[in-house]
């Protein structure tokens, strides 16, 4: 029988590197803090099929070159756009890969009480890059996850339809809550990434806030659309939010009333509700996300 290799891939996953900038003894210290993945897509069929190995840059090259990259490539350490671009344009460099993909986790820290270099981690949310090369361009994909939200009124949900399977009773008023991921495709690659990333984390929250919600539907309408306008550069935003359900206890055998005041969070399950919003029916953005093992 005559079998065919199809999609591979292969890197290092998780290189956790740690930056600090002191290059002026004078100057406060700054830090970055990210989990680096490298996944290199080519002309690597014989290392499968033959065991061959002459063409293969090892998994342990590319954990040396996060490392080694971290110092030599500058400023462009300081935000894991710049980052991620450099290090999957070195890649390219390497005659038989085709396609370069880097995803990068970065991980918030903030100044202890404005100590020159103390600092403290900010679990609030984690920063997320993808990167891809091929082709001799790279598209850049910025995002977060892990942004747990929560507004405590304004929001409804009821109207909906129902077959003879629906319990859930419509309300007028409710807790809504859930934790963003969020991802946002740009069609530019000459970008101040942090600042592009701080508007896009105001629009995201500030819309969730000040937003009256008819459906977390709505409400991924209403941040993505805030979006788009507050990053020029951004083509379309990608949204998964699991809906965090919040239900009222009934204390009448206690003899309380609760008027949306007691509640239970309950983690599973839970509705996730996804949704794109593009800036125009143009955008294409194939091959900028990372789907996966099958893409």
């Amino acid at each position: 029988m005559s079998y065919v290799l199809g999609h591979n891939q292969y890197g290092k996953a998780e290189v956790h590197v740690v930056r600090v900038f002191r290059d002026d003894p004078k100057a406060p210290h700054d830090i970055v803090d990210y989990n680096v993945s490298v996944a290199l897509t080519g002309d690597f069929d014989d290392a499968h099929i033959t065991g061959d190995q002459a063409k293969v840059l090892t998994t342990d090259a590319c954990k040396n070159t996060v490392n080694a990259f971290a110092k030599k490539a500058g400023d462009a350490v300081r935000q894991p756009e710049s980052f991620g671009l450099a290090l999957a344009e070195h890649f390219a460099q390497v005659p038989q890969v085709e396609r370069v993909r880097v995803n990068i986790e970065a991980f918030p820290w903030q100044r202890a009480h404005n100590h020159p270099h103390a600092f403290v981690k900010n679990g609030d949310y984690v920063r997320t890059v993808t990167v891809t090369r091929t082709g001799g361009s790279s598209t850049v994909v910025s995002g977060l996850k892990d942004l747990t939200v929560l507004k405590t009124t304004d929001s409804e949900f009821h109207g909906f339809y129902q077959d003879k399977y629906t319990t859930l009773q419509p309300t007028n008023d409710r807790i809504m809550a859930t934790a963003v991921t969020a991802q946002w495709a740009h069609d530019a690659a000459d970008v101040d990434w942090n600042k592009s990333f701080d508007a896009v984390l105001d629009a995201i929250t500030g819309s969730f806030s000040a937003a009256y919600s008819y459906a977390l539907q709505h409400t991924l309408w209403e941040m993505g659309t805030a979006v788009l306008d507050a990053a020029p550069s951004v083509a379309e935003v990608r949204f998964s939010c699991p809906n965090k359900h919040h239900f009222v206890i009934d204390l009448s055998h206690f003899g309380l009333d609760n008027h949306n005041e007691v509640h239970h969070a309950d983690d599973r399950p839970y509705g996730l509700i996804e949704a794109t919003i593009k800036r125009s029916e143009d955008v294409d953005t194939t091959g900028a996300y990372d789907p996966g093992q099958a893409w």
